[in-house]
């Protein structure tokens, strides 16, 4: 049987990364005849050695506790393993700046996008699920960087969170939110934990439920019997073939959904889902990137404003659409849902009334919208510990 030798495996590699495809690599590394085996086996080499990471890279990704592995040239390798960027020592020097720009021109190759001078930012997702971010220089002042963010099949349920103190104390909140099918939206930073909580909280919905789940890349996995995905498509090398999140919004609403979820709210398609919300499709879900829960008004106007929307149609649309926002945080490596708000049309603007929030000395205090939320989910509006003890000892009825 067929093997490659070092010399096309490079060969194939340059190939691939000009935006060809395996059988102009297949005639660059063999063009002589071969039976149908070899090529289907020297095939199967070329994607191996084309979607791996590197001998250095790979094994981070293949640790279960690494998060993100970012690379700053030939500066130095940091990884994320829950705890903040840590700086991998013993990764020091193993790269120069050549070696990093072919290894970003690789990995773009094997997400079918183009990185290259007059390309030289890109974005794309393996199959798998792991993400790539790279940017060549003179953009990257330092040299080329390499953002690679994991996708890990473990899904952790309600209960592993609050054991893990993400919940703090607001479970039952939560709970009333899924039972009650209200709308929400998870806000937080990269890496706060959004995707986490939003899929064991799907995990909870009934088995009898479709969700239909809109994400740029397959990362939201919740244990639940009838999920299905769309996927955003970007433009391929030839600038076209693109497939966008506002386009998959309005596919969904075809697809006989029980529950939409998007899994990042971040451009114009916000128009499409605060409509999809406001149309009967009770118990949606959203994630955004937000500061905090009372700066999400902000943001869905700004992005609004991507989709010709003024601020008073974002306030109109989203004050109907959301009963509630929930804002997930990472402090000391430790993430935790932080506060509870309600949306509130005042006038034109669009503003959020704080309805639970985690103190200082880690005990909730209850704001000027927890009435309203707690009548949007059948709960009792006294504040403090007897809020969520009537919950329990509803439940235990």
């Amino acid at each position: 049987m067929a093997r490659l030798s070092r010399e096309q495996v490079d060969a194939a590699r340059a190939v691939l990364a000009s935006g060809a495809g395996v059988s102009e690599a297949l005639d660059a590394v063999s063009p002589e005849y071969v039976g149908i085996r070899d090529v289907l086996n020297i095939g199967g080499q070329i994607r191996h050695a084309l979607a791996g990471a590197g001998p250095h890279l790979q094994p981070l990704l293949d640790d279960p506790a690494v998060t993100d592995v970012l690379v700053n040239g030939a500066k130095g390798i940091w990884i994320d393993r829950g705890r903040g960027l840590e700086r991998v020592k013993e990764l020091e020097n193993v790269h120069n700046a050549e070696d990093v720009r072919e290894l970003a021109v690789r990995l773009a190759a094997a997400c079918g996008q183009r990185l290259d001078d007059s390309s030289p930012v890109v974005d794309g997702t393996f199959s798998g699920g792991l993400r790539l971010h790279a940017v060549l220089p003179p953009l990257a002042a330092e040299g080329t960087l390499i953002s690679l963010r994991t996708h890990r099949p473990v899904t952790f349920g309600i209960k592993d969170l609050d054991d893990r103190g993400m919940l703090s104390g607001m479970g039952y909140i939560l709970e009333a939110i899924m039972q009650s099918r209200a709308n929400a939206m998870i806000s937080g930073s990269t890496g706060s934990g959004k995707t986490t909580l939003l899929a064991a909280l799907l995990a909870t919905v009934p088995p009898t439920e479709r969700i239909l789940i809109i994400e740029e890349a397959f990362e939201l996995r919740p244990r639940h019997p009838h999920v299905v995905h769309l996927q955003e498509r970007r433009e391929n090398v030839q600038g076209a073939g693109a497939v966008s999140m506002s386009e998959l919004v309005r596919a969904a609403m075809r697809m006989r959904p029980d529950r939409i979820v998007l899994g990042e709210c971040r451009g114009s398609e916000v128009r499409d889902v605060l409509s999809a919300l406001n149309t009967g499709h009770e118990g949606g879900w959203a994630t955004i990137h937000a500061n905090s829960a009372v700066d999400v008004p902000a943001r869905l106007v700004a992005l609004g404003a991507l989709a010709n929307m003024n601020e008073a149609v974002v306030a109109a649309q989203a004050a109907s659409a959301l009963d509630a926002v929930i804002h997930v945080e990472r402090q000391a490596g430790v993430r935790r849902i932080s506060q509870i708000a309600v949306l509130q049309r005042r006038g034109q603007e669009l503003a959020a009334l704080p309805a639970v929030e985690v103190r200082g000395d880690g005990r909730l205090s209850y704001g000027p919208g927890w009435e309203r939320l707690a009548k949007r989910l059948d709960l009792p509006a006294a504040e403090g510990a007897s809020a969520s003890g009537t919950r329990r000892r509803r439940r235990a009825s």
